[in-house]
């Protein structure tokens, strides 16, 4: 009597727990760290103490002495094997040298090389090397620096400007070249009210649980090199390493173990990693450095770091007629990979959620010497949506209008998607109000502002926030990336019929694994127990592009569905001659492939797979074997988009900030597992929190970092939140065969600007209009005593 095959639960959509967690939280992974090989040694560098400098001497015969050191560089000696490093965009740039060669320009650039028996010696060895400088005013203040003082950070740059003025907008040709500013200055003209605040987005230090690391390996025998890193993306690691030693690609591996976490601050190719490949290929022995907290600190870019300006026109009745931009970018001592680039995306993403008939900006990025600026959780989506928002509300309380209906009536239609905004976007799918619509009946909105003014009457101070925002994600089209935009995957079905699957996006924490095996299982009919994902490893990976930018599961899981579509097809054939069927009528399912209304009629998953390898007879037309790769080229971003909202109360006597509800309402398309994005929103709004009110970055006068360390930089802890209220809705983007857009950014856009929001809504009756973050208890008792700090 035959029997019905198990039905498998369908995982696509469910809240299936991550596979890789186990391995990580009982200290079973393998990080950078862990990597072991006869014979290594380790690498320390000498740091400058200074911001700005020219390096006058450099004694090194002490630390050459030390019992264990294997060999001493100085930047002059790196430099005679590692040229000027490379940067990803297409902007004017100095040269920056993996070690400083006659000049230092941020406290904590590398000024020499030590290699050790072990990490103490190292050490020890590089603080026994004497720098001698001739100090230079350090540049810190971006507008002083503007006007080149008190210093040129490069000489070549006349007042420090990187790039720019650069224009964009309405009336702005794509190449910035031609600018028609006459619907903008109409806008302003035809207006009612006119809101105008300088803002600033202040600098951050991404803090990634694990620091960087390195372990590289060259074998003179086989004229190939291994790199290890806590990379975002060994693809890009690889050729860039390559292009730097002279090698072809095919004699570089790059290996992307487990990495703890990356934020952006791991997209780029540092001056460590290089110098670690070229000292094991001069000397012949596999290196290790291990960046410490300190070293984190300085040596690793941070973020942020925007000052803008900005004018709203509007009507009485809240119509937002134009927006004036005018952006200044702090970007530190050098150009990094993307350094350039990262301020860019404010400029493209000033239209936020608004139907705005008229925008203007324009960009300056300038160098500082302070650590380079480069991409961090968001990077540059975050500061356009703080400054838009801000403005909104401040316009809200100057109309006396609800803050949420000041943004329903700029909303955006969804009937005009896609949607061509002024910065040159194309939008692809939404529904803003329902996003609102979401937050507002979560947050109970019209009791939330009776609550509000509940504890305000008891005289305490208390005060509500929202925010919108809409972002660039799912990093794709290869116009817009300098490694191209693509991702790669391929897809087998083993001999036994277990599944293994190699991925260029290479996970940091975004749960990859888990999600990818969830569409596999769900593709093919099999146990997710089944099914390996391959990552980080470009011996086992074919190509790829990496994890930035939302992109994994958008762009990457794409190129997933595509190879496993593949497989599939082709498995469905071998299926269709061992049962006599069309292919077309086969069904995978429950560990078994079988005929559509006949399961009798049925084969399980592995005798197929089998059959497959062992082909007798080979079906005509086809070839033996289950594999097939997937390049997916996605034809445009996506933009996912949400709604924050945050009830605030602060101290009337010691202006200590306190959260009593966040509510979130996000919109990433279809999900693959809500509890993976649930978890990556959490993060993100950690974050964004921690930047509105417990992160800061502060340079002195010298460019010395005072906020180096854990003692001084705060990180956000359970304690400063409550519980987290989160919503979804869902707007399917039609970019990529899963309508999937990319969250993993979401959680700082929108609560900073709510929180902020929230603040001054708190202290509105001290006339505060703004205040620049963080929101320090200090900077709130001095508004509420009167004493200055609003803006």
């Amino acid at each position: 009597m035959a029997t019905s095959s198990p039905t498998l639960p369908k995982l696509v959509g469910s809240r299936v727990k991550r596979r890789e967690d186990p391995r990580l939280i009982q200290g079973r992974a393998t990080y950078v760290d862990d990597v072991k090989i006869p014979g290594l040694q380790h690498i320390a560098f000498k740091r400058s103490d200074i911001a700005h400098g020219r390096i006058t001497s450099i004694d090194t015969s002490a630390a050459e002495k030390m019992e264990g050191v294997e060999a001493v560089f100085t930047g002059k000696q790196i430099a005679e094997i590692l040229r000027p490093m490379p940067i990803g965009t297409p902007f004017p740039s100095p040269d920056h040298h993996a070690v400083a060669v006659d000049m230092v320009r941020f406290a904590g650039e590398a000024v020499a090389v030590v290699v050790a028996a072990d990490r103490y010696v190292a050490r020890d060895a590089a603080d026994a090397i004497v720098v001698n400088y001739d100090p230079l005013p350090a540049v810190v203040n971006p507008e002083q620096a503007m006007q080149g003082k008190p210093a040129l950070v490069h000489e070549k740059f006349a007042n420090n400007i990187a790039l720019g003025p650069i224009p964009s907008g309405t009336g702005a040709s794509p190449d910035g070249k031609k600018v028609d500013d006459s619907a903008v200055e109409a806008a302003f003209k035809n207006a009612e009210i006119v809101v105008s605040q300088r803002m600033y987005n202040h600098r951050l230090v991404p803090n990634a649980m694990e620091p960087r690391g390195v372990v590289a390996h060259y074998e003179p025998g086989h004229g190939k090199l291994t790199i290890w890193s806590s990379t975002q993306n060994p693809h890009i690691l690889k050729s860039m390493v390559a292009g730097m030693l002279g090698l072809g690609e095919d004699q570089v591996r790059a290996i992307a173990p487990e990495v703890g976490g990356g934020f952006g601050a791991k997209i780029n190719i540092y001056a460590e990693e290089y110098v670690c490949a070229a000292v094991s290929k001069r000397l012949g022995i596999p290196v290790k450095w291990i960046e410490d907290r300190s070293e984190a600190f300085v040596a690793t870019t941070h973020g942020r770091d925007i000052l803008c300006y900005i004018d709203v026109a509007a009507k009485r009745d809240g119509k937002v007629l134009g927006i004036k931009m005018r952006l200044i970018a702090d970007i530190g001592a050098y150009n990094m990979l993307l350094t350039a680039a990262i301020p860019t995306l404010t400029m493209l993403m000033a239209n936020a959620t608004y139907d705005i008939p008229a925008i203007r900006a324009t960009l300056t990025e300038v160098f500082t010497n302070k650590t380079p600026t480069d991409a961090y959780r968001g990077a540059g989506r975050p500061e356009a949506t703080f400054f838009v928002e801000r403005a909104l509300d401040m316009l809200a309380r100057e109309l006396k209008m609800d803050p949420a209906e000041l943004r329903r009536k700029n909303f955006i239609p969804k009937n005009k998607f896609p949607y061509q905004t002024q910065m040159g976007a194309v939008y692809d799918s939404g529904d803003y109000e329902a996003s609102l619509d979401a937050a507002l009946k979560a947050s109970d909105w019209k009791n939330l502002l009776k609550e509000r003014d509940d504890i305000r009457k008891q005289g305490r101070l208390a005060g509500v926030g929202l925010a919108m925002y809409v972002e660039v994600c799912g990093i794709g089209p290869s116009a817009t990336l300098p490694t191209g935009g693509w991702e790669h995957a391929q897809v087998t079905v083993e001999r036994d019929g277990r599944i293994s699957a190699s991925t260029g996006a290479s996970p940091h924490g975004q749960g990859n694994e888990t999600t990818f095996g969830q569409m596999l299982a769900d593709q093919f009919g099999v146990p997710i127990e089944h099914i390996t994902i391959h990552h980080g490893d470009t011996a086992v990976v074919k190509q790829g592009i990496g994890t930035f930018g939302s992109r994994s599961q958008a762009v990457g899981g794409a190129a997933l569905h595509m190879a496993g579509t593949k497989v599939r097809t082709k498995m469905a054939q071998f299926a269709g001659a061992l049962l006599e069927a069309a292919p077309e009528d086969i069904v995978f399912e429950g560990g078994k492939i079988m005929v559509k209304g006949a399961p009798a009629k049925a084969k399980s998953f592995a005798e197929v797979a089998s059959f497959a390898y062992i082909p007798v007879p080979l079906p005509e037309g086809m070839e033996p074997g289950l594999s097939g790769d997937a390049y997916f080229e996605p034809t445009n971003n996506t933009y996912p988009f949400g709604c924050h909202i945050v009830l605030m109360e602060i101290d009337r006597d010691t202006g200590e900030p306190k959260l009593l509800r966040v509510v979130a309402a996000d919109d990433a398309g279809n999900l693959i597992n809500p509890l993976i994005v649930e978890g990556q929103i959490h993060g993100g709004l950690a974050q964004g929190i921690g930047q509105a009110m417990i992160e800061e970055a502060v340079y002195n006068e010298d460019g010395q970092l005072l906020t180096g360390s854990f003692m001084d930089y705060a990180l956000p802890r359970a304690t400063d939140f409550p519980m987290f209220e989160m919503h979804s809705t869902y707007t399917p983007t039609p970019v990529n065969p899963l309508g999937a857009k990319g969250v993993g950014e979401a959680g700082t856009l929108g609560s900073t600007p709510a929180v902020v929001c929230a603040a001054v809504d708190a202290l509105s009756e001290f006339g505060v209009k703004h205040i620049d973050m963080m929101l320090r208890p200090e900077k709130l008792w001095r508004i509420i005593q009167g004493k200055g700090g609003a803006a």
